[in-house]
């Protein structure tokens, strides 16, 4: 166009010029041709001049579009590297204040410790248990207990009863004692209202004279607002400790002992930098006195250390109460909220429920839950004994026990930031893994967890959902780990703490989609439920959508799971820990070629519950109704993903079976004899594309597990062959992760790095196998009876060993040998490992 008018505009002065000349000659004024001439030679200057005009300004406006395109390129540079830490843009899924839900506002949701209790607030107080045998405390605080650990080597420890909401109980197995927590709630008011916890302690050798101490303590986060002060109790002998926050308003914490000795107590009033350094502080002033009555020597607490070196006093943040008792000994802890008394206009009541109060609250709850379990999941109707409905409830109520509330901020990195970057603060309303080693959030862990917990409670799973997808940023990404707050990073090496948001996890929460919107639709009127699928519904659009844009395959209708490319050449077998099988073996040699099966299958299940749940809410479902149809269609899978030499599933890349670590001096023109040794990935024979279909294990069997083989595909025949294969998959005690014929079975990664998915049994994979058994059995086809013959055998075997397994050695364990059937990994494991009551129940 520019050019058109362009020769417009000289097609019009050439036209002029010519009726000028024509005009001259015609008149003939200024009469000679050289006047004549000499008139031409004007209109050329000009135009000689509007040209440089016009190219001068066609230089300016390109420098100045340049001078404009620089800081706009910049500027987008800029807004790519924050949309990793932007959250998504939609009203908030968490919409309630801390204490709309009253019945949860306190809990025990501090999963990391033995015992302890905090608010759904994100500057709540803590309040805790830490204990020790005086005369097993070592010079630098050892033996003090406090955080779980797995060094500490207790016997057995993990709530026995607990609802999720108004109360729990506990054992404690420390030899040679036995500890007993619980704790009741009576919601009242608009600040929470009170609650009591009891501390029982018994020696298990009833003449001996072994003291044991005792500490409860309350602490202020460094960024919470209030004060913490003691005072005389008139009740007890025992300090009282007051307080206030902008939460919780004023409230008094009474010590009253139920029955039992006390030797001697002390407190500590003090400042702590940080919730991480409780028992460390707590330590480090501890000391020897001689007690008054007695003479002898004992450890004290020194009091108020509210000073520094200068004399400037300081509030105190952390208080500490210790008392040395004699076992058997009861301690009831009453928390009142002063706040809500005042707003009801009631005194302090007269009898606090602690002593026999206490009693018969705790004994009336435990009632209760029993009925609810038996209601619930039908084990005694089913046959099962008095032990094992027990250890069912055990199982479940470490699962809802072990749901932690946490509050701050993520360390992300995209590919588009140098550094790590915080992602924005955030609360995290969660189950964990395992108090012990994993007290955090894992994104596909959840998934699993919540297939229990709605089964127990939907509502808890709903509001356990809503603070994951708060957790999602602008581009639908969602980071796999969430380490966040003081007590959480405390368990968290450096070089985990940085989530990148490149890596995905396993979309489990469709799995919880599912079963809440087939199993439980006659729920989902009431207590605003469906308002809050409806709200949940944009997010896990823009969330399948990310998968569907940054893990898909170089070929269309594949799946690659991303983060294998940065592989370090002292692997074995490049981790794939975005899938969440971490060391399970893939293509040996990582390229963008590789196709995946079981993320395929988890996108092929997501997209079908998506057109479930778009059906529910009157939504459009038909884009993930044609998603799900394409990706169901069994013959473009066994294009992509079925081996032709195995008739198997699996996945397909640049693949040799020929590896191994060699060890190599690091430098070898130096041959000293003390020269460390390093070992390296070599490989015998060269990669070449292929399928990977020596490593028959849990990711090959994904076609069947989430239900996308049609009942009468003879490739479903294969896998419950391989399922029922001693020398595969089967044992007495589960289905092993990974075939006993495969050249990594039970490999170590690296020297410092043993097999995890290489052979060990992993409940949630097992339930999912019997969910999908459980599902072919019952539909019509030629494999229907084989389906149910190995359903029946393959859940006595689980289910007896995960119980044996308790009973020997008093945990749920991570994962089970597939040899022995003992429990290996961390302990205690009641994150997925708990699935094992849905099992019993035969709810899938």
């Amino acid at each position: 166009m520019a050019r058109n008018r362009k020769n417009a505009g000289n097609n019009s002065n050439s036209n002029s010029t010519g009726n000028l000349n024509k005009s001259s000659s015609s008149t003939g004024s200024s009469g000679s041709p050289s006047s004549v001439g000499h008139g031409n030679s004007h209109p050329k200057s000009t135009n000689k001049s509007k040209s440089h005009f016009i190219v001068m300004t066609k230089w300016r406006w390109l420098f100045g579009f340049g001078c404009l395109l620089i800081p706009a390129y910049f500027g987008y540079l800029g807004y790519l590297e924050t949309r990793v830490n932007t959250p998504f843009d939609a009203k908030k899924m968490v919409q309630h204040t801390p204490h709309e839900f009253t019945e949860r506002f306190w809990g025990s949701y501090r999963p990391g410790t033995y015992f302890g209790l905090k608010t759904r607030d994100p500057d709540s107080l803590v309040m805790g248990l830490m204990w020790f045998s005086p005369l097993r405390l070592g010079s630098r605080g050892e033996g003090i207990r406090h955080w779980c650990e797995s060094g500490d080597n207790l016997d057995k420890y993990g709530w026995l009863q607990h609802d999720g909401r108004t109360f729990g109980y506990q054992e404690i197995d420390d030899f040679p004692f036995t500890l007993e927590t619980s704790f009741v709630k009576f919601p009242r008011g608009t600040k929470g209202g009170d609650w009591t916890a009891r501390i029982s302690v018994k020696n298990n050798f009833p003449n001996s004279a072994e003291p044991i101490s005792l500490i409860w303590y309350v602490a202020l986060d460094k960024k919470t607002v209030g004060s913490l002060t003691t005072s005389s109790s008139v009740s007890s002998a025992l300090p009282l400790v007051r307080g206030e926050t902008s939460t919780l308003g004023d409230f008094i914490l009474n010590f009253e002992p139920v029955n039992g000795t006390i030797k001697h107590h002390s407190y500590l009033a003090t400042v702590v930098p940080s919730l991480r350094y409780l028992r460390e502080t707590l330590s480090s002033v501890i000391y020897f006195a001689k007690d008054k009555a007695s003479k002898e020597k004992i450890l004290v607490l020194p009091g108020e250390l509210l000073r520094n070196n200068q004399g400037e006093m300081f509030d105190a943040n952390f208080i500490a109460v210790m008392i040395t008792v004699e076992a058997p000994f009861t301690l009831d802890i009453a928390y009142r909220s002063l706040s809500d008394l005042k707003s009801s206009g009631s005194e302090l009541p007269a009898n606090a429920p602690v002593g026999e109060l206490y009693t018969n609250a705790l004994r009336a709850k435990q009632i209760e839950f029993h009925d609810r379990f038996e209601k619930t999941f039908r084990l005694k109707e089913k046959g099962y004994t008095q032990s094992e409905i027990q250890f069912a409830e055990a199982a479940m109520s470490n699962m809802v026990g072990g749901i932690g509330y946490f509050y701050g901020s993520s360390q992300v990195q995209s590919e588009r930031t140098a550094m790590p970057v915080p992602y924005w603060k955030a609360p995290l309303y969660t189950a964990v893994p395992s108090r012990s080693f994993f007290p955090r959030g894992f994104l596909w862990d959840e998934g699993f967890h919540e297939l229990l917990i709605s089964t127990w409670d939907v509502d808890i799973a709903l509001d356990i959902m809503c603070h994951w997808f708060d957790l999602m940023n602008v581009e639908g990404w969602i980071p796999r780990e969430q380490i966040l707050g003081e007590e959480a990073l405390a368990k968290v090496p450096d070089e985990f703490v940085t989530q990148r948001n490149t890596n995905a996890n396993p979309p489990t929460f469709f799995l919880t989609l599912k079963l809440i919107i087939t199993k439980y639709a006659h729920l989902l009127t009431a207590n605003n439920r469906l308002e809050t699928l409806e709200r949940l519904y944009p997010r896990l659009q823009v969330w399948i959508s990310w998968y569907n844009t940054t893990q898909i395959g170089n070929v269309f209708g594949t799946y690659r799971w991303r983060g294998r490319e940065t592989f370090k050449d002292n692997e074995l077998n490049p981790k794939t820990l975005a899938s969440g099988f971490d060391d399970y073996p893939r293509a040996s040699h990582p390229d963008e070629m590789e196709r995946h099966v079981d993320l395929r299958c988890w996108i092929t299940f997501a997209t079908g519950v998506m057109a479930e749940l778009a059906h529910l809410l009157g939504r459009d479902d038909s884009k993930y109704l044609e998603t799900h149809f394409y990706l169901s269609d069994n013959a473009l899978l066994n294009k992509f993903h079925l081996s032709p030499h195995t008739k198997t599933y699996s996945d397909w890349g640049f693949h040799t079976d020929a590896v191994a670590l060699k060890a190599i001096r690091q430098n070898p023109h130096h041959q000293h004899p003390q020269q460390t040794l390093q070992k390296i990935r070599v490989h015998r024979t060269p990669p070449e594309y292929k399928y990977v279909d020596t490593s028959f294990g849990y990711v090959s069997l994904f076609p069947f597990l989430m239900e996308i083989l049609t009942p009468d595909s003879p490739y479903l025949e294969k896998i419950l062959h391989n399922i029922h294969d001693p020398e595969v998959l089967w044992t007495n005690y589960g289905l092993r992760s990974l075939s006993k014929q495969s050249p990594m079975y039970m490999k170590r990664n690296t020297d410092d790095d043993p097999p995890y998915w290489r052979g060990q049994i992993w409940i949630n994979i097992n339930y999912l196998a019997l969910k999908a058994l459980h599902h072919y059995a019952t539909q019509p086809g030629p494999y229907s009876e084989d389906a149910k013959r190995i359903y029946t055998d393959l859940r006595h075997n689980v289910v007896r060993n995960v119980i044996d397994q308790y009973k020997r050695s008093g945990y749920i364990w991570e994962q089970y040998n597939d040899s022995t059937g003992e429990g290996s990994g961390c302990k205690p494991f009641t994150g997925w490992s708990a699935l094992v009551v849905l099992i019993m129940a035969e709810q899938y």
